[in-house]
């Protein structure tokens, strides 16, 4: 993490895009106690898009339903989420809508469909480690959505889940090949491969070339302080690569809990720390 304020992530963005590198930013916290919460996590959304575009940066903005009421009202999250959206499509910052664990997954993309209705600058997450994922994808692909896709962080039961990393990287390529199916892409489509995996990378990429994907519907997405030299090497080689940059005061708890319902992301912090 760069700090706890967004001026500290926008410094941090900001010294990325001489390297052109761009960035997607998020404010850690998430299943917020009581609804009240929601109209300061708004205003400090709407806040960072404000200075997102006074520095003139290339930056997206990444958001939980759970940081906007979601478990305690769906409409009052979907009214947060809708303005928040509107100040984004005025100041050209693209939106995403991140995906937490299995029991939000279906209000989640619920959320996105209607969001999506009032603007194609709004992208959802989908977790390759999950089995629905693919049927999701389908469903998804014809309103010209904009996909994250990632691995998954979230300790799942094999019941709904993929329990093995070489299952889950071939589940990826599978799913990551229909994104990049160049007949079936309308317009607003956008795909972000989210992983530190460089073999997997370098599959897609291959990929990318062999189909002729336009380089405006494609970008790798990787995380702030996590393997910053293949960063800068993608970026060198006109790769479109985005940093995800998380900030914020709770971020001890966030953190720590990450590690302790996943122990596998305590090996790939340590992994891509000590690979450089």
């Amino acid at each position: 993490m760069p700090g706890e304020r967004a001026e500290d992530a926008i410094g941090a963005a900001s010294e990325l895009a001489r390297d052109r590198i761009t960035t997607i930013l998020t404010h850690l916290g998430e299943n917020l106690a009581r609804i009240e919460e929601a109209e300061e996590v708004f205003h400090h959304y709407a806040r960072l898009i404000e200075l997102i575009q006074q520095a003139g940066l290339d930056a997206h903005v990444s958001v939980k339903p759970t940081q906007f009421g979601y478990d305690q009202d769906v409409e009052v999250c979907f009214d947060y989420l809708s303005r928040l959206l509107d100040r984004a499509v005025e100041a050209r910052v693209f939106l995403w809508i991140d995906m937490e664990s299995s029991p939000y997954v279906d209000g989640t993309l619920r959320l996105y469909r209607r969001l999506r209705v009032r603007s194609p600058t709004v992208g959802v997450a989908l977790q390759a480690y999950l089995y629905r994922t693919e049927k999701d994808l389908e469903t998804l692909i014809p309103l010209g959505a904009a996909i994250r896709l990632v691995k998954g962080a979230y300790l799942e039961p094999a019941s709904i889940a993929y329990p093995a990393k070489a299952d889950v990287d071939r589940n990826y390529f599978a799913l990551a090949g229909k994104l990049l199916q160049v007949d079936r892409m309308v317009e607003g489509s956008l795909v972000h491969f989210g992983t530190h995996d460089i073999p997997l990378q370098e599959k897609l990429r291959q990929l990318i070339v062999e189909r002729r994907v336009p380089r405006d519907r494609y970008e790798f997405a990787m995380l702030y302080g996590i393997g910053a030299a293949r960063q800068r090497e993608l970026a060198a080689q006109g790769v479109p690569i985005r940093d995800l940059i998380s900030y914020g005061e709770h971020w001890f708890p966030w953190y720590m809990r990450r590690l302790a319902e996943r122990p596998a992301n305590v090996w790939f912090v340590v992994r891509n720390l000590f690979g450089g």
